[in-house]
């Protein structure tokens, strides 16, 4: 218990800060919670008719494992509805696009304490949709042809939100470190995917979601994670 009192000693609470650029950091959720999450502000609207998200994420898979468990990754939502979110369900990431009803679904192997590099790529204009886990990409699945997600939402690490900036649930909240959310309106190539796994990344620079740059705010027990970590 001393060894993990002096490890979050030296992490910064989340309530200090609400600034911007995360470069060689990440963000700790050690605990589920109602109210730990973490808001980015992207650089610019998510009208979105095709993207590439990818992120590393560190999980505690006692919890986020749980078969009768689901935890959210990543969250977009509109006053109105979800319009992009990411999912494990049941050991499965799911991506749901402009519902939270109708989605795509990937058999995955477990999440573990140690890094998984994760990207989704979708496109309206094909519907084509896949997911990549440590360079390896799934097969391509149909979903989400000739719709568009929608512009003044609210981008969500930590929580699923189920009004614009609330209505969380413990039991789907995320527990584990996640760094490096990187988003592009566009489909990066497999080359440039694959890239996604080294330390220093060599490709196009995220246009949506920035994480070096990307401004952001922290509310709850949540901690950004010192580069001497990483």
């Amino acid at each position: 218990m001393k060894s993990v009192l002096v490890l979050l000693g030296v992490l910064l609470p989340l309530t200090c800060f609400g600034q911007s650029g995360l470069t060689g950091k990440g963000l700790f959720f050690p605990t589920p919670s109602v109210d730990s999450y973490v808001r980015l502000f992207p650089l610019k609207p998510l009208n979105l008719e095709a993207f590439t998200l990818c992120m590393r994420l560190y999980v505690d898979p006692t919890i986020v494992n749980d078969e009768t468990r689901d935890t959210i990754l990543f969250a977009y939502r509109t006053q109105d509805q979800d319009e992009l979110n990411v999912w494990l369900e049941s050991k499965n990431i799911s991506l749901y696009l402009t519902n939270s009803l109708v989605g795509v679904t990937y058999p995955t192997p477990p999440l573990s304490i140690f890094r998984t590099n994760l990207c989704l790529t979708w496109e309206s204009s094909t519907g084509l949709t896949a997911l990549w886990v440590d360079g390896h990409r799934s097969t391509l699945q149909a979903y989400g042809k000739n719709i568009q997600v929608q512009s003044d939402g609210t981008v969500l690490l930590g929580q699923d939100p189920d009004s614009l900036l609330g209505d969380f649930d413990e039991s789907q909240s995320f527990v584990g470190e996640i760094t490096d959310v990187n988003m592009w309106d566009y489909v990066l190539t497999g080359d440039q995917i694959r890239h996604f796994n080294d330390k220093v990344w060599v490709g196009p620079e995220p246009n949506v979601i920035n994480w070096d740059t990307v401004q952001y705010k922290g509310h709850g027990t949540a901690f950004v994670v010192p580069e001497k970590y990483k």
